[in-house]
């Protein structure tokens, strides 16, 4: 997407170099800085620490992971001790493993002299599948805050929550590429950005994003949305997803389940931006069956930002000798879903309807 009138994406392999490139999301958005994955060890690294961020990304950067892994050693055992590496950084987003499995069947029977272009090649093709599939997500989106537009005839005010704009993909995003889309359609949006904590990415990410593509937002704390509903100023909401359930149940950023039990309440439309490979159609309940990452509660106990020397900091906010508890995402119950939006089509909540994907 377009930062400073320059088009950038979250990762790219560069060929004159054999690097993978990505931006460090750490730093955004005080600063904007690329970083090149060397070793395998680095990937984790990318992963785990949150270089690289939302469950489409994860799973292209583990994609590349398994390049990097095929060059330092392409012995089948090393092969498979680096994807258990990979799987372990961050367990909840289900696209990890499936971009891992994924390349796996498809080198099962492979020589070793076309190992490593072929992964590359794997690898490359995702990416640009990830950034085909996250502009379709937006398209299937569009047409649901255009049919509310055609009624409502003045600003539709979305609330989302989290990052699922570009920076948590490719490119587009997920829950921000129907925005995206209606910007360019000319169709008045006005976004109200959760802060999210404990990391800030509503604040750090998602606001800056709609900035650079000159779309109005208005960042608010975790708690103020219920009272925004309540009081008719928010039409719809839509976030991301880390891992959907065959079921519909909806396992994203920890704080989704309260603004989805507040959008039924007041009766508004409760969208989720799912590609189909954020689907784990081998689970059939989100709430039993969905590990939930738990985090350093250091993320709860301090907060990174510039302080007024202009300095970027890491501030204590606790007490001390606090005790805190950093879990990662929450699971939304599918019957507080409205439509869950794919890049095939959108679907309802349910096993039936979310079964006709694979058709």
């Amino acid at each position: 997407m377009i930062v400073k009138d320059k088009h950038l994406t979250t990762i790219w392999y560069d060929n004159s170099s054999d690097k993978i490139k990505i931006i460090d999301q750490r730093l955004l958005p005080h600063e904007i800085k690329f970083v090149e994955l060397k070793t395998l060890q680095d990937v984790c690294f990318a992963i785990q620490d949150m270089q690289v961020r939302g469950a489409p990304l994860i799973g292209i950067t583990a994609a590349y992971g398994m390049y990097i892994a095929a060059r330092e050693n392409s012995d089948t055992n090393y092969l498979k001790d680096a994807s258990i590496k990979l799987k372990n950084t961050r367990p909840t987003a289900v696209n990890l493993s499936w971009a891992i499995d994924f390349i796996f069947s498809k080198i099962e029977d492979l020589n070793k002299d076309n190992l490593l272009t072929t992964i590359l090649n794997l690898a490359n093709q995702m990416r640009v599948d990830d950034i085909e599939c996250c502009e379709a997500i937006g398209e299937n989106g569009f047409k649901l805050i255009q049919k509310l537009y055609e009624k409502k005839q003045s600003t539709i005010n979305i609330l989302t929550h989290c990052n699922a704009g570009w920076l948590a993909t490719v490119d587009w995003g997920t829950a921000l590429s129907p925005i995206f889309k209606a910007k360019r359609n000319n169709i008045p949006v006005h976004v109200w950005v959760d802060e999210t904590r404990p990391r800030n990415q509503g604040f750090n990410l998602t606001s800056w994003e709609l900035i650079n593509e000159n779309i109005s937002n208005t960042l608010i704390v975790d708690n103020v949305g219920g009272h925004l509903m309540q009081h008719n100023k928010v039409d719809l909401c839509i976030t991301g997803t880390d891992r959907t359930s065959s079921n519909g149940d909806v396992c994203n950023k920890i704080g989704t389940y309260l603004k989805a039990l507040a959008a039924f309440d007041n009766e508004i439309p409760f969208y989720v931006a799912a590609p189909i490979s954020s689907i784990d159609f081998s689970i059939k309940d989100g709430l039993k069956d969905i590990p939930i990452e738990e985090r350093d509660s250091n993320e709860v106990s301090s907060i990174y930002g510039i302080n007024s020397k202009g300095q970027q900091d890491i501030i204590n906010i606790v007490p001390k000798k606090a005790q805190c508890k950093n879990y990662a995402f929450d699971v939304t119950p599918a019957k507080y879903i409205t439509k869950i939006i794919t890049e095939k089509k959108n679907v309802d909540p349910t096993t039936e309807s979310i079964s006709t994907l694979l058709e």
